[in-house]
């Protein structure tokens, strides 16, 4: 058996049980296979003064074996919002030590990061340090968010160069990382993967009258009730979807699934369009009540300005429900037939256009959920096992 040490940043925990979830389950995937243990590091950005949620994420820094996967979670201490350029650096004054320890009892064959920062600088200096090769994975936002700053991208490309392999979410990302002066060749292609069990088409009636119920909001029978999922920041396009209810028949019903730094901001346009009693926030769901409300919706509706592949594509399709997107990171290599949905362009009247062109007509939910066939956790170890065997040791 082999060994990975991975280092991410991304990683649920008692505190944040829905952060990072795709990561975990990939990690654990590849640990169910018994050709590779798998060991995490996830270290949890802590203030100089843990309060409020910081407290809850102090108290949950906890390890333990964890579905198959060793995890441990020490704290670093940074400045929220300020530190973003010296937290690789910080990270590997914190895990160094314990990397070192990890590897001294039970040698690694790989270092492994699951984000692109602040992990992957992290992540290459823990590389260097053990004399291991290392592997970076890209998502969306490490790279067109810090990829763009002056500050970080030249980490991302050290970290890069250094890398034996990198990965990348989708093709258009791939592209992108290219065009960002990450090494083309070095790039290789590694989809999500999908809890086929959790999600697929459920019946539909039934599910708006359990939720309608459980959530203390109303979805009627027969109104279209659209979903979408994602964070709630302005990156996402939540407020595009408010401003296009104004386009679609008057009880149309919005469920938004997340939270962020934009719900007060959604929450008070809602409010001023008229609209507040047909949108509605739930927060962060638990993983089995997801694909419920996925179920009841219409559409999943996700105009992002950027994107990977988004987890909430697929599992949206799985789902049996149809998407109405736009034309970020992978989306074409997801919305590849009709039964798929629509890409849209970014604004209020197209993505109203293309809602409706997807409840008027809907796609069987059946045809629809066959267009997630391809993805599952399964297929995505063997994919990343595979790739890991291709690093120069």
């Amino acid at each position: 058996m082999r060994r990975a040490l991975s280092i991410s940043t991304l990683y649920p925990n008692a505190a944040n049980p829905r952060f990072g979830t795709f990561v975990a389950r990939s990690l654990e995937a590849l640990a169910k296979r018994g050709d590779w243990a798998v060991t995490v590091i996830n270290p949890i950005a802590l203030p100089p003064v843990a309060l409020g949620r910081y407290k809850a994420a102090r108290e949950a820094a906890t390890g333990g074996m964890e579905n198959g996967v060793a995890v441990h979670r020490p704290t670093f201490r940074t400045i929220p919002r300020f530190g973003a350029r010296y937290n690789p650096g910080l990270i590997v004054r914190k895990i160094l030590p314990l990397a070192r320890r990890l590897h001294a009892e039970t040698p690694f064959d790989v270092v492994d990061a699951q984000f692109f920062y602040p992990d992957g600088p992290a992540a290459a200096r823990v590389a260097t340090d053990l004399g291991l090769p290392l592997s970076i994975k890209a998502r969306g936002a490490d790279i067109h968010y810090w990829g763009a700053r002056a500050d970080t991208r030249p980490q991302i490309l050290a970290a890069g160069k250094q890398a034996a392999g990198l990965l990348a979410v989708c093709g258009a990302l791939a592209e992108d990382m290219a065009a960002l002066g990450l090494p083309a060749d070095k790039i290789a292609l590694h989809y999500t993967g999908l809890d086929r069990d959790r999600f697929r088409p459920l019946q539909h009636t039934q599910l708006r009258r359990r939720l309608s119920r459980e959530l203390a909001i109303g979805l009627p029978d027969n109104a279209p009730v659209l979903a979408t999922v994602g964070a709630l920041i302005p990156r996402k396009g939540q407020r595009l979807v408010i401003e296009a209810l104004d386009g679609l028949p008057p009880d149309t019903q919005l469920v938004l699934v997340g939270r962020g730094d934009d719900e007060a901001a959604l929450r008070s346009l809602a409010a001023e369009r008229g609209v507040a009693g047909r949108v509605h926030f739930l927060g962060s769901l638990d993983h089995d009540l997801l694909p419920l409300v996925l179920s009841a919706a219409d559409a999943m509706v996700l105009p992002s300005a950027s994107e990977g592949l988004a987890n909430a594509w697929v599992e949206a399709l799985a789902c049996g429900t149809p998407l109405v997107i736009t034309d970020a990171g992978g989306a074409r290599e997801v919305v590849t037939a009709p039964e798929a949905g629509v890409i849209v362009e970014r604004t209020p009247a197209a993505i109203a256009e293309g809602v409706g062109l997807v409840i008027s007509d809907p796609p069987l939910r059946q045809a629809t959920a066959a267009m997630a066939d391809r993805f599952s956790w399964q297929s995505n170890a063997a994919a990343l096992a595979a790739y890991y065997e291709t690093l120069p040791g």
